[in-house]
C-alpha cells in the first residue's frame, strides 16, 4: 500500500471495520465462562451484543449443547439462519477451519478433512464470506504466548499446551484452488488469512494466473508460531507489500492484540478483536468480546477514525462484486499488469 503525506489523517482513510470473534473455538467453556456461549440462543445474542457495539463483521464458529465446538453443517446452518433474522445488517464470515478444538484430552488440535471444508460452500443460508487459507502451514499457538496469558485455562495444561502448539494447517494447492473454484460458484466472498507476506505471494501468483478474480480480503494472521509473530516491522512490510485496493484487517493474539490494532487503526486498516484471539484488558483482568469492540471504537474515535455501519463494512468489503477478467482485476487492485512478451522493466499499473 502506498502511504501519501496526509495518509495517517483520518478524514483520508476508509471508515473502520471492526471484525468480532466471540466464540472461541480454541478455549473450553470453563476458560471464561461468564463470556463463552454456548446455548444456540446465547450464541445469536452474542453476536447481537456485539454488533450494538460497533462490530459489523462476524466470525462463526459454532458450539454444541455441551460447549463443545460442532463440527456438524447442520448446526452452522441453524446458527446463519437465525443470525440473518437477527443481526441482518451483519456481515457473515464462517471461519473455514469449522473447529479445530481436540476431541478429547491428549489429542492434536486439528483443521478438519478438505471434503468437510470444502461442504462449507454448501451452507444454507450461504454466509457472505468464508475463510481460507493457502500453503500448509504449523500453528504453534503456545510459541506466541506468555505463561500469564494461560494461566487458569485449559492452555495451561500439559494435554492442551501440546494439541496447541503441534497444529498443523493443511492448505495445498489442490485444496485451495479447488476452495475457491466452490466459494465463487456459489457467490460466497473468499477471505484469505494470511500468516506471512510469503502466502500473500502466493494469492498474488492465483490473481496473475486468473484463478482468482475478484476483491482482495485479507488478514494479517499474527498469531501462532510458524507464521508472523508480534514484531511491528513485519506488520509494516505486510501492509507495504499489500495491494492498494485490498482490505486488510489486522489479527494478534492475547494482549499484544491491543497494540497491533491500535498501530492497524492509525495506520488506516482494519481490525479483529474477540476472545477466540485474546481474553485479557489487562496482566490479570479479563475482558469480554463486547468489551473489546467497544475498546476498539474508542481507539478509533481518540484518533477521530469512524467506525462503518454495516452498509458502509459491505461496500468496503465489496460483498457481491465479481470481475470479469485478469486484466481487471490487476487494474482495481492498484497492481501492475501481467507482463507481456515485448515487456522488459516492471510494466506501468492501469486505471481501470
Amino acid at each position: 500500500m502506498h502511504f501519501f503525506d496526509d495518509s495517517l489523517l483520518p478524514e483520508t482513510q476508509p471508515k473502520l471495520v471492526i471484525q468480532a470473534a466471540p466464540y472461541a473455538p480454541g478455549f473450553l467453556v470453563s476458560d471464561f465462562e461468564a463470556d463463552i456461549p454456548v446455548s444456540m440462543d446465547e450464541q445469536v445474542q452474542k453476536a447481537v451484543d456485539c454488533y450494538n457495539a460497533g462490530a459489523t463483521v462476524l466470525h462463526v464458529h459454532v458450539r454444541e449443547a455441551d460447549g463443545q465446538g460442532s463440527k456438524r453443517l447442520s448446526a452452522f446452518n441453524e446458527l446463519l439462519a437465525r443470525l440473518r433474522k437477527a443481526v441482518p445488517q451483519m456481515l457473515l464470515q464462517v471461519g473455514g477451519s469449522i473447529s479445530f478444538a481436540p476431541e478429547n484430552k491428549g489429542d492434536i488440535a486439528r483443521w478438519l478433512d478438505l471434503d468437510t471444508r470444502h461442504a462449507l460452500a454448501e451452507l444454507t443460508p450461504k454466509p457472505d464470506q468464508v475463510t481460507i487459507v493457502v500453503d500448509s502451514n504449523q500453528l504453534n499457538f503456545i510459541e506466541l504466548t506468555n505463561e500469564d496469558d494461560i494461566r487458569g485455562t485449559s492452555w495451561a495444561t500439559p494435554e492442551y499446551r501440546r494439541a496447541y502448539s503441534e497444529m498443523i494447517v493443511e492448505a495445498s494447492p489442490s485444496f485451495y484452488t479447488e476452495h475457491l473454484k466452490r466459494l465463487v460458484a456459489a457467490k460466497i466472498q473468499p477471505h484469505f488469512m494470511l500468516l506471512h507476506v510469503h502466502q500473500l505471494e502466493t494469492v498474488e501468483r492465483l490473481i496473475r494466473q486468473g484463478m482468482y478474480t475478484g476483491p482482495l480480503i485479507l488478514n494479517y494472521v499474527a498469531a501462532a508460531g510458524g507464521g508472523a509473530g508480534h514484531h511491528p516491522a513485519d506488520m509494516l512490510e505486510f501492509i507495504r507489500r499489500t495491494p492498494d485496493g485490498a482490505v486488510l484487517t489486522i489479527e494478534a493474539t492475547m494482549r499484544s492484540i491491543i497494540p497491533m490494532c491500535t498501530m492497524a487503526i492509525a495506520l488506516g486498516q482494519h481490525v479483529r478483536v474477540g476472545i477466540e484471539d485474546n481474553l485479557w484488558r489487562r496482566k490479570g483482568e479479563r475482558m469480554t468480546s463486547v468489551q473489546q469492540v467497544e475498546q476498539m471504537v474508542r481507539i478509533a474515535r481518540e484518533l477521530g477514525r469512524e467506525v462503518a455501519n454495516g452498509d458502509e463494512a459491505r461496500k468496503i468489503y465489496q460483498i457481491g462484486e465479481y470481475w470479469g477478467s485478469t486484466e481487471e482485476t490487476l487494474a482495481r487492485l492498484g497492481m501492475p499488469p501481467n507482463r507481456t512478451a515485448d515487456r522488459v522493466g516492471v510494466p506501468i499499473r492501469k486505471a481501470w
